[in-house]
């Protein structure tokens, strides 16, 4: 089992940033592939970003291209997103997840493990 828990969320004005947590505890994640998705009311869950098991790789959703980062401290069990030049489209629940898959996917059925979720919301 692996636990995860997100932080770092809350409201912004457009063109702000935000950097969203995510702490992982439990069996070691340090062999997944981790990633971010996002869920807007009334809309599916969205692939936001992914990064490999090491940190060498790296893809995003071409919406959030250029603005957003994604990394992870293995040390620290801890993966990030970095959000910059927010827009009021990127209001959404941000979920963490781990996916067996150690290069991470877009595909949310191949995440085992989700967090709570962390509400992100920005004004125009």
């Amino acid at each position: 089992q692996v636990q995860l828990v997100e932080s770092g969320g809350g409201l912004v004005q457009a063109g702000g940033s935000l950097r969203l947590s995510c702490a992982a505890s439990g069996r070691t994640h340090n062999h997944y592939g981790m990633g971010w998705f996002r869920q807007a009311p009334g809309k599916e869950r969205e692939f936001v970003a992914a990064v490999s098991w090491n940190g060498g790789s790296t893809y995003y959703a071409d919406s959030v291209k250029g603005r957003f980062t994604i990394s992870r401290d293995n040390a620290k069990n801890t993966v990030y997103l970095q959000m910059n030049s927010l827009k009021p489209e990127d209001t959404a629940v941000y979920y963490c997840a781990a996916s067996p898959n150690p290069y991470g996917s877009r595909a949310p059925s191949e995440y085992l493990y989700w967090g709570q979720g962390t509400q992100v919301t920005v004004s125009s």
